[in-house]
């Protein structure tokens, strides 16, 4: 029973982490894209590089932004998703 509701709540997150994505409708709108929207892409673009391929209409970085502060949410999301923050924490195993 454990695993269902895994594989649920897996399913879950990507129908909700792809309804988000990057794509033409969003990049259209009136309001430029901010500083969460930066965060949020950033946490996204592995699953928009992937999924990219197969849609064209999903993109990775939203050029319709804030610039400096879209930028330093999208880097930040992309540094700290991938580790890059980890590497200022102690190792407890020493």
């Amino acid at each position: 029973m454990k695993k269902v509701y895994l594989f649920l709540l897996i399913l879950f997150v990507i129908f909700l982490s792809t309804s988000c994505l990057a794509t033409d409708n969003i990049l259209q709108q009136r309001e430029p894209a901010g500083f969460l929207l930066g965060i949020w892409h950033g946490w996204t673009a592995p699953l928009a590089l992937i999924l990219g391929f197969f849609v064209d209409d999903i993109r990775i970085y939203s050029p319709n932004n804030t610039g400096w502060w879209y930028d330093a949410g999208f880097y930040m999301a992309i540094i700290s998703g991938f580790g890059g923050l980890s590497l200022v924490r102690k190792n407890k195993d020493k």
